[in-house]
């Protein structure tokens, strides 16, 4: 049987690797759900300009 030897630097550049993988795959599925959504003009309420609410409700209280 062969017994490996891994060292903190090698467990903490494994950790790494899955972290940007998990990260990676989260970002481009982001991208590509929003390209989709832009196409067909879909857009949630949370992804509308802030700074238009801000300025509505800035006009509001004055």
């Amino acid at each position: 049987m062969i017994s490996l030897y891994f060292d903190p630097g090698t467990g903490a550049l494994i950790v790494q690797f899955f972290a940007a993988i998990v990260a990676g795959i989260l970002l481009f599925y982001r991208t590509i759900v929003y390209k989709i959504k832009s196409i067909f003009g879909i857009k949630n309420k949370l992804e509308d300009d802030f700074m238009n609410d801000e300025n509505n409700q800035e006009e509001g209280t004055k």
